[in-house]
This record gives structure tokens, sequence and C-alpha cells, in this order.
């Protein structure tokens, strides 16, 4: 499994704020991502991902758990 987060430089022209939310994005996905690992490596499937923060504001890290929740559910259910 391979993740990558990027947050826009238009959006965000500060790179404190795209750090902020690329950190935050990597712990999100960091808390939840095992059960999806255990599920592929049971498959012997393999993901690439790459996430884009489009939003306009800082979401809080409770969004962004829940936001990343919903994309881990969906990925899933991929190929089944």
């Amino acid at each position: 499994m391979q993740v990558g987060f990027s947050a826009s430089t238009r959006r965000f022209p500060k790179a404190v704020d795209r750090n902020r939310i690329k950190r935050l994005s990597r712990e999100a996905w960091r808390m939840q991502k095992q059960e999806l690992y255990d599920q592929l490596q049971s498959q012997s499937r393999q993901f690439a991902v790459f996430l884009i923060y489009t939003d306009k504001k800082i979401a809080d890290f409770s969004v962004l758990q829940g936001k990343i929740s919903v994309i881990l559910k969906k990925l899933a259910t991929v190929g089944e």
C-alpha cells in the first residue's frame, strides 16, 4: 500500500498551512489504516492512493478523521 497527500499551493500559499494539512491527514490515515492493510494482505492485493486536499479552510483533526474513515471504507469495498 502506497499513500500520498497533497494540498494546493493556490489555495494555501503559506507552506506552514500546507504542511499542517498534510501532517494531520497522514496522522488520521495512520490511526485507521490497519484494517484495510490486513484485508489487502489477506487478498494479496496492492493499492497506490493519492489524496488531494481541496477544501478552502484547514479542517479540524476530527473532521479529517471522519473523511479518511469514509475513504478507507470505500477502498475496502473496491474489487469485492
